[in-house]
């Protein structure tokens, strides 16, 4: 990779720690939320169903005007929205008569940020020159995991040290990442995902591609996958499993982010000695496997360790998915991409939006909310074996 790129590629880094910020640090306040505001479970699962809703619509919406006001100027757009919607979320609840209210509007604002994040990040590191792009793609990845790690260690001590009514305090710590990764966006070389005088695919011309919707089909459930259990992993070891907060936290989301983080480096280190499609396939035998032993095998221990392993099976899903899309259709573009991190994004939306209903018609049970769930993985499966196909008569 040519040295004057490197800055690029770190300022990506950071740019999906600050969407791991957006995830996955209002998941670790449900209960708080709750207990403070009186806002039931039901409810509060609409914040994680608009966060991701919204930046679905983002996602498609950026197909319209990326290109044309540019990669840098979205990427200092989606950094600056992210950090008001964090800041925000300090004062907003307590400025209307609903405090949802309050929390919604913040949301709001930092989905924006993260829907273009997801849409930028990674066609920024695929336009960088690179000799192995899989492997670099699943690296950029794994910085999402290095950021829920920190995101959840770090606001675990917190929480310990200062107490958890000072939530508001660190939601403002929060923001200043992605404030300070605006002024190196604003600085670093930026290289063009098509090549010049060439011109990317239209969504039209994508929608007529049946390989296109396979691809769409596997990142809606790599989300899907990652989604039902990270986003849920805190409350389901406070109140499924009846451990406490604090080791709820750092056995859950912790644990689980760290096996998912793992996995990517795996892939970014050893990608050129294995094989693509079997590392996702055998990953979503994995995740089946870890979503039964979380849903029916009885015992804290045992749900936390399924939990942690949910992570493990799922770290390869979503870049590889990417990766394997740039290559079998070189000339997407900025149309691909986006459609691609919208089929993600519905994924993560409907997947904890799935865990959640169910979970509500069987009395707030959310074993059985991750057991139906399962499906997820499986049709990540059936499109490994779809796409492999389909990629061959190409």
């Amino acid at each position: 990779m040519k040295n004057k790129y490197q800055k690029t590629i770190y300022a990506c880094f950071i740019g999906y720690i600050v969407q791991a910020i957006v995830n996955n640090f209002v998941p670790l306040l449900f209960l708080t939320f709750q207990d403070a505001y009186g806002i039931p479970l039901a409810k509060i699962t609409m914040l994680v169903t608009i966060n991701f809703g919204l930046q679905l619509t983002v996602d498609l919406l950026s197909v319209s005007f990326v290109d044309r006001i540019g990669y840098r100027a979205s990427m200092l757009i989606a950094h600056i929205f992210a950090a008001s919607g964090l800041a925000l979320l300090a004062v907003l609840p307590d400025l209307f008569g609903d405090p949802f209210v309050g929390l919604l509007a913040a949301v709001v604002l930092y989905a924006i940020g993260g829907g273009l994040l997801e849409v930028l990040v990674s066609p920024v590191v695929e336009a960088c020159p690179s000799e192995h792009k899989e492997q670099t793609m699943s690296l950029l990845h794994s910085f999402y995991c290095w950021g829920d790690v920190g995101v959840v260690l770090i606001s675990t001590v917190f929480f310990q040290v200062f107490g958890i009514g000072n939530w508001k305090i660190l939601a403002v710590v929060w923001a200043l990442v992605p404030l300070f990764n605006t002024f190196l966006f604003a600085k670093v070389p930026m290289a063009s995902l098509i090549e010049e005088g060439e011109k990317g695919l239209s969504i039209k011309e994508l929608a007529g591609m049946k390989i296109f919707w396979v691809f769409m089909l596997m990142m809606m459930c790599a989300g899907a996958s990652e989604q039902a259990v990270s986003q849920w992993a805190s409350t389901f070891a406070e109140k499924g499993l009846g451990v406490s907060k604090v080791v709820g936290d750092l056995a859950g989301p912790l644990a689980f982010a760290v096996l998912m983080g793992s996995a990517r480096v795996f892939y970014g280190k050893y990608g050129e000695k294995v094989n693509l499609d079997r590392f996702m396939a055998g990953s979503s035998i994995l995740c089946v496997a870890s979503y039964l032993c979380v849903s029916l095998v009885p015992g804290p221990v045992l749900g936390l360790a399924g939990c942690a392993v949910c992570g493990l099976s799922v770290g390869i899903m979503w870049p590889g998915t990417f990766s394997k899309a740039a290559a079998t259709l070189p000339k997407g573009g900025t149309a691909l991409f986006a459609l691609m991190a919208l089929a993600g994004d519905l994924g993560c939306s409907g997947g904890p939006t799935v865990v959640g209903m169910v979970s509500s018609l069987f009395g707030e049970d959310l074993k059985k909310g991750i057991l139906a769930a399962v499906l997820f993985p499986l049709l990540l499966l059936f499109g490994i074996g779809q796409c492999k196909r389909m990629a061959q008569r190409l």
